[in-house]
């Protein structure tokens, strides 16, 4: 079953139209990522998604609950993350969340709540108030806000923007644990190591248009392979014409040369062995997600 349908959806802001014809399906289970750059569109389908915007023209569903007409259950079936910090300054963070409960109708919610603080290591600011929270712990208390009614299918928009090191390896470790336990997870995120370590299918949007939905794994290895890096300290950076039908670049001090795969290192050390070119230094670099999305971007195309 499908967690999120969205099918040819369009959203118009005045005559500039931000999402232009999207289908896309995320399976149940899945941790999907969903990656553009700023103005893209990521935004404006996640509030039709969850309901803040109206769909202009196509439909989407939420665990088949469709997000216009049965608009109470689709609502029930998610959990999202927004990228702006609202809350309410007159509240602690646990009557925040005690709120939230009951904004669901969730009676008797403390253990999970308490769970919750705990996870994002909120336990010795639960009777603050909201107010004197730093930005990083506010966007925890975010966080929490969105599991507080234990939704099947979560959506973290940008949600480790502006926090430290030790909340993302705390939130990545407890959103792994929630998908290990059949959560659906969507990630919007700037930091595509992230997107790349934890999604198992990428989207990339482009323009309001989805011009990839790819497994990581097969869009990494679609890519253009490995980074052969050569340093030569006698200043002599010519490659022999036998390297031709490789991608090669010049660099201070060196080379660089694409290879579709490993297989291909040996062939080109050989190549330069032939040809009596001697470096001082040799690095191998996978290409990564950050790569495949640049050229995708660049080229509205598969990377």
């Amino acid at each position: 079953m499908n967690a999120i349908s969205v099918r040819d959806v369009y959203k118009y802001f005045g005559t500039l139209c931000a999402v232009k014809g999207v289908t896309l399906d995320v399976v149940e289970g899945e941790f999907f990522g969903l990656l553009g750059p700023n103005g893209a569109g990521k935004t404006s389908l996640i509030n039709m998604i969850s309901g803040l915007s109206v769909v202009d023209s196509g439909s989407i569903e939420v665990n088949g609950s469709d997000v216009s007409k049965d608009y109470l259950r689709a609502r029930r079936m998610l959990g999202v993350v927004p990228q702006e910090l609202v809350f309410d300054p007159f509240l602690s963070v646990y009557q925040t969340l005690k709120f939230q409960s009951g904004y669901f109708g969730i009676k008797h919610n403390d253990s999970w709540i308490q769970e919750i603080l705990g996870a994002l290591g909120l336990d010795e600011k639960a009777d603050s108030n909201m107010r004197s929270l730093s930005g990083g712990m506010k966007r925890r208390v975010l966080v929490a806000q969105a599991l507080v009614h234990r939704p099947p299918v979560i959506i973290l928009d940008e949600p480790t923007a502006g926090v430290d090191v030790d909340l993302r390896q705390g939130l990545w470790k407890f959103i792994r644990e929630l998908n290990e336990r059949g959560h659906t997870i969507i990630l919007t995120t700037h930091y595509l190591e992230e997107a790349e370590s934890l999604c198992g299918r990428i989207g990339m949007l482009k323009k309001g248009e989805l011009v990839v939905v790819e497994k990581t794994e097969q869009l990494l290895q679609s890519s253009e392979g490995l980074t052969i890096r050569l340093l030569i300290a006698s200043g002599d950076c010519h490659l022999p014409e036998s390297l031709n039908s490789f991608q090669t670049k010049l660099i201070p001090g060196g080379a660089e040369i694409i290879v579709p795969n490993a297989s291909n290192v040996e062939e080109v050390l050989a190549h330069l062995r032939v040809a009596n070119i001697k470096y001082d230094s040799l690095q191998l670099d996978r290409r990564d997600l950050e790569d495949v999305f640049v050229s995708v971007m660049r080229s509205g195309k598969d990377g």
